[in-house]
């Protein structure tokens, strides 16, 4: 579904991305896992037009999306969840849960999704009227995602949707996500957590200092192997609280 290949992004003269290339199939949770500064967060807002690549291709399914704007990649079907959550904090669940619609002009379709949305993330429906500042943030962070897959996306790049949450909410959060998945939604996620990663992807590529370390079946990498990629050879002894 998604092709990403040789892809190099710089902010001036500074390389944030360098030669990558990662693919995701359809149905498939694939994660990008990698320290602070590995260029994620560059990776996902450059598939999604928010910048531009200074090398490589973008490709979904079969089409370059390189250079193209990011209502127009949106609406190809991918949607871009960023880190932080950005609620539209005085708007209604409700009104957020449709914004994500905005572009859309299939009415009866769009029905159709906000129910079905209401169907995986229950506790929203007894919210629907409740301002969304309100929310917690692990129910704050399902809003957002289900506010992308109203956009009518088939692939959903995640950045982080742990962070700041309680391991329980973030249990949740991925238990939805697996579940959206069986339904056929695609995602490519971005974590810090290799634990998490191995517990929910199919597959799992390991970023650092803006390169691939490692690549691989997620079941078939063990904990050295994720350790060496995601730190060096310099890894410190209270570095495996990440794992």
């Amino acid at each position: 579904m998604l092709e990403i290949e040789g892809l190099e992004v710089r902010y001036g003269r500074i390389p944030a991305v360098r030669g990558v290339t990662v693919n995701v199939r359809q149905s498939e949770i694939v994660c990008i896992v990698g320290p602070n500064g590995a260029g994620k967060s560059t990776m996902l807002r450059t598939i999604a037009g928010g910048l531009r690549p200074t090398r490589g291709d973008i490709r979904l399914d079969g089409r370059s999306i390189r250079g193209r704007a990011p209502e127009d990649i949106a609406r190809l079907g991918l949607s871009l969840v960023p880190e932080g959550r950005h609620v539209f904090t005085q708007l209604t669940v409700e009104e957020n849960i449709r914004i994500g619609a905005a572009m859309r002009r299939d009415k009866d379709k769009i029905q159709r999704d906000f129910h079905g949305i209401l169907a995986h993330f229950e506790f929203l429906r007894e919210r629907l009227s409740t301002p969304a500042g309100k929310l917690s943030g692990g129910e704050q962070q399902q809003l957002v995602i289900g506010r992308a897959l109203m956009t009518g996306a088939k692939l959903v790049l995640l950045d982080e949707p742990s962070l700041g949450l309680a391991p329980m909410v973030v249990d949740t959060v991925f238990e939805i996500i697996d579940r959206l998945r069986s339904d056929g939604i695609t995602f490519l996620v971005v974590e810090q957590s290799t634990h998490r990663a191995r517990e929910h992807a199919d597959r799992i590529y390991v970023l650092r200092n803006g390169e691939i370390q490692l690549q691989g079946v997620s079941s078939e990498l063990d904990d050295g192997q994720l350790e060496q990629a995601y730190f060096g050879f310099d890894s410190s002894a209270n570095a495996t609280a990440h794992f």
